[in-house]
């Protein structure tokens, strides 16, 4: 083979997105890089930004294999830095490397079922550096690895981030994701305790058919109460918001403050003393974020994203947390798909209106080999 497909997102000054496979010239590998046989390849919220921006995509069509959107005129103006770009997509996946460089790592890969992050994983091949191959453990295939980097590694992260900051426990939002499920086998193992915070009491059932301890129904009308006793419980101080937009992060600020206030004495006009933050670090709910501020002047609320984390936390912590991923990967990082698809499939408009919805409990795996 001398030719591969790709996938790729433009977005033109028309106001018109489009994404198609071109036909790339098959890579040959640098001394310390390696050419991966792309076998399997998540579809994560992550990477909707770059596959879409802005474009409205319940309004998108396929024609000759391409998809198009439009993006409404007053978005625009945010798409301004991209504009004629083609951009290949896909944050990460797993297969075979089939050549190698000749330094010593990259011949070492040679033949071995890694998995990798390092964008444009929607092709039938990729090239990139050894040093961003993880390989996997002999017996795992690339479809168990294919989710091996964004989910695992932020679940671990978001615990690794609750220890820098001094925090004891932790609050999570959308937490029957694949992502959540995995936060909840992390923290049982490591004895930490965790508030899951879902949306349907079958999404409720599910955590704690598990053996999830806390979890809340945002939906309930019992919500707030049923926080505030939960982060009482455990003590969280700390959150991650998958949702960003509305009224959750600041409605689960409040439960920490009265969670707080709960402490005999602990009154005081500028609310406790003890920091509370949120983390936003997805963006399920387009809204505004909207902030009461009705909990003291202890707070905070900011964005999270694993690649700054993992550059903050440094070398040993990244390879301490990718060998775990490694070690656990049928286990604690397990990953389950409700749709396996082809790289000509992930263009198709139905396809894509269903995947871009982000349905709990619906998970797409690209096999671009199919």
């Amino acid at each position: 083979m001398t030719k591969y497909k790709q996938m790729l997102s433009t977005i033109t000054d028309d106001a018109t997105l489009t994404m198609e496979l071109v036909e790339k010239e098959m890579p040959k590998p640098g001394a310390d890089e390696i050419v991966v046989r792309v076998d399997a390849t998540p579809i994560n919220p992550s990477d909707h930004g770059v596959m879409f921006g802005a474009a409205d995509v319940s309004a998108s069509e396929t024609k000759d294999g391409k998809l198009t959107a439009p993006i409404p005129k007053q978005a625009m103006g945010r798409m301004k830095g991209r504009l004629g770009q083609a951009l290949p997509v896909g944050n990460e996946g797993a297969g075979e490397v089939v050549a190698a460089g000749e330094s010593d790592y990259a011949q070492s890969l040679l033949g071995k079922t890694v998995a990798v992050m390092g964008g444009g994983m929607y092709a039938q091949y990729r090239c990139l550096k050894a040093a961003m191959a993880l390989p996997l453990n002999p017996g795992n295939t690339a479809k168990q690895g294919a989710s091996s980097f964004v989910n695992p590694l932020t679940a671990l992260s978001m615990v690794e981030t609750m220890r820098m900051e001094e925090h004891s426990a932790l609050v999570h939002t959308a937490a029957a994701s694949n992502l959540g499920q995995m936060l909840n086998r992390i923290c049982k193992a490591d004895g930490v305790d965790v508030v899951n915070i879902v949306r349907r009491e079958e999404q409720a059932q599910m955590l704690k058919d598990m053996g999830a301890k806390y979890v809340v129904n945002s939906s309930s009308d019992s919500f707030m109460k049923d926080l505030t006793d939960a982060v009482d419980e455990t003590g969280a101080t700390l959150a991650f918001d998958a949702t960003g937009g509305g009224t959750l992060a600041s409605d689960i600020l409040t439960a920490m403050e009265m969670a707080a206030a709960r402490t005999p004495g602990a009154y005081s006009i500028y609310g406790s003393i003890h920091h509370k933050q949120v983390y936003l670090y997805g963006s399920l709910d387009m809204s505004v974020t909207t902030l009461t501020r009705g909990y003291g002047m202890a707070w905070g609320v900011g964005g999270w994203l694993l690649p700054n984390f993992l550059a903050k936390a440094g070398k040993e912590v990244g390879a301490r947390l990718r060998k775990r991923v490694a070690d656990e990967l049928t286990t604690t990082f397990a990953s389950h798909y409700s749709h396996e698809i082809s790289l000509e499939e992930a263009l198709q408009s139905d396809v894509v209106k269903s995947y871009n919805a982000k349905k709990t409990g619906e998970k797409y795996l690209i096999l671009p080999q199919k």
